[in-house]
């Protein structure tokens, strides 16, 4: 039981970080990417590579962020200068473009084969020690995501991108460039879905290109959403509930035997989007976003 609590506890915890970044973006500053999984694969296979390869885990997960950081930056100039909808479009085809890329280019990724062997920090510790430090790395990595956004959203300029979020062209108006300034909030928000996939990847100490699909940018909006766009807060409390949901909803097999794995598998997606339509029914503004006037 304490194992499996662990696990629910790591996963738990890289979905937060995913929803910071997310949030950071869409929240903050009115970006909307849905290419999520797209930065995090590359922060998986970044950090993967590296660490087959002899390369310290600190060096792994910084590379891991700055990479991602990296690929965000010509999406960023290519489409941040247009209107909003731009980059929605062109983070999800790059998405798919990337994932295609792993699945081609065999002598890099082992293509559909995936990466096994994945080291992981604190595997000497054995397994029930070396998962509880392995959690405490990943709410160290999760705490210093929330605190690099409460201090980014309190100074000048994260008052400066929710005014861009709020109203663009007044922010334009008083000689301010919201380009530049939307470029640096996706770029750090893609650094921190980065780290993220490295944390999956020696979690798991697999990755293939099955589990970097579109599914996942779907469920890190759905945490957001959930939790309040635009509250540090409201990704945490996004991340748990949606995590919360994603386990509890495992143990509907044993209420509905009669219910096969595949027909599990469409139920709980069903059951997701319900909660989905009423939270935006019910509560729009999310767990601990403020209630409009």
């Amino acid at each position: 039981m304490q194992g499996y609590l662990t696990a629910v506890g790591t996963v738990g915890g890289i979905y937060a970080l995913l929803a910071l970044g997310l949030n950071l973006q869409y929240g903050f500053t009115g970006l909307i990417n849905f290419g999520v999984v797209a930065f995090y694969a590359v922060g998986a296979y970044t950090s993967a590579l590296l660490a087959l390869r002899g390369v310290p885990f600190v060096l792994d997960f910084a590379a891991a962020a700055v990479l991602a950081a990296l690929f965000a930056w010509p999406l960023g100039v290519m489409c941040l200068r247009l209107r909003d909808d731009y980059l929605a479009i062109v983070t999800l085809a790059f998405a798919e473009i990337l994932r295609t890329v792993i699945v081609s280019e065999e002598w890099l990724t082992n293509g559909t084969r995936g990466i096994p062997g994945i080291p992981r920090p604190f595997s000497g510790l054995g397994a029930a020690a070396g998962g509880f430090a392995y959690l405490a790395l990943v709410l160290a990595a999760m705490l210093a995501g929330v605190s690099l956004t409460v201090r980014l959203v309190g100074s000048p300029f994260g008052r400066l991108i929710q005014a861009i979020r709020d109203d663009e062209d007044a922010v334009r108006s008083v000689g301010k460039s919201p380009a530049r300034c939307k470029l640096v909030v996706f770029m750090i928000g893609a650094g921190l879905t980065g780290l993220a996939g490295a944390l999956y990847a020696h979690y798991l100490t697999y990755i293939s290109p099955d589990q970097f699909v579109p599914l996942l940018t779907f469920y890190v909006w759905i945490a957001v959403i959930m939790g309040g766009a635009g509250r540090v807060g409201g990704a945490i409390a996004g991340a748990a509930l949606l995590t919360l949901f994603l386990e509890g909803s495992r143990f509907l097999r044993d209420v509905l035997p009669f219910v096969s794995e595949v027909q599990m598998a469409s139920l709980r997606l069903a059951a997701i989007g319900l909660m989905l339509i009423l939270f935006t029914l019910y509560r729009p503004q999310g767990l601990l976003g403020r209630v409009a006037r």
